[in-house]
């Protein structure tokens, strides 16, 4: 009687310790996920910006990674320097400006290749001739797996003079890298390294 006594004992030590064992995990799981969620849940209300509108509402926005963008603001602001760069009519003062605008999107390497065309007196024949010259950027190539990053720029350039309309094609290359961001430089980038591949006539109309 006491043999069978002990061995329900026995048993009934053994049941409690599993059913320990198996709520101590229950615990250890539910309290596992609830930390999960809670970091799911704080995640999620980072990626939310609430703004004050004109100080009387909250605003919900969505905030964004901002890496995300890069390699569209890194397009942009190569665009930006060729229309810039290459965009000229026949007024010292607009080439200035526009190469004033374009020189903070670079480093010394533009101000050398404009310093030899202004040697070569490229601007004065602009300037002389009445001419106007324009470009389309046609696709901008950049590699975003090594740093700085390789650009590659395609274009057309347009010489507009008043008896025809001169078209080139225009390759450029260059390297970005990242910068401080301003009014004078908004995407953030600088370029470098900037040298013209090709620029050869390919069609001359007469107007």
């Amino acid at each position: 009687m006491e043999f069978k006594t002990l061995r329900n004992i026995e048993n009934s030590f053994r049941q409690i310790r599993l059913y320990a064992i198996v709520f101590a995990v229950l615990c250890i799981a539910v309290v596992g996920y609830a930390v999960w969620q809670s970091y799911q849940f704080a995640e999620a209300q980072r990626q939310k910006v609430y703004v004050l509108d004109n100080g009387k509402s909250l605003m919900l926005a969505l905030s964004q990674d901002a890496s995300i963008n890069r390699p569209v603001e890194a397009r942009e602001h190569v665009r930006r320097f060729h229309e810039l760069f290459f965009t000229l009519a026949p007024d010292k003062n607009a080439i200035e400006s526009n190469m004033k605008r374009a020189f903070n999107l670079a480093d010394k390497s533009a101000f050398d290749y404009y310093k030899d065309l202004s040697e070569k007196g490229y601007y004065n024949r602009i300037i002389s001739g009445n001419v106007q010259q324009r470009v389309e950027v046609d696709s901008v190539v950049c590699n975003f797996d090594t740093y700085p990053y390789a650009v590659r720029t395609y274009a057309k350039q347009f010489i507009i003079r008043s008896s025809n309309v001169t078209r080139r094609n225009l390759v450029t290359s260059c390297y970005l890298v990242n910068s401080v961001r301003s009014d004078n430089n908004p995407q953030g980038f600088n370029i470098e390294k900037f040298a013209v591949l090709e620029n050869r006539d390919v069609e001359v109309v007469d107007r």
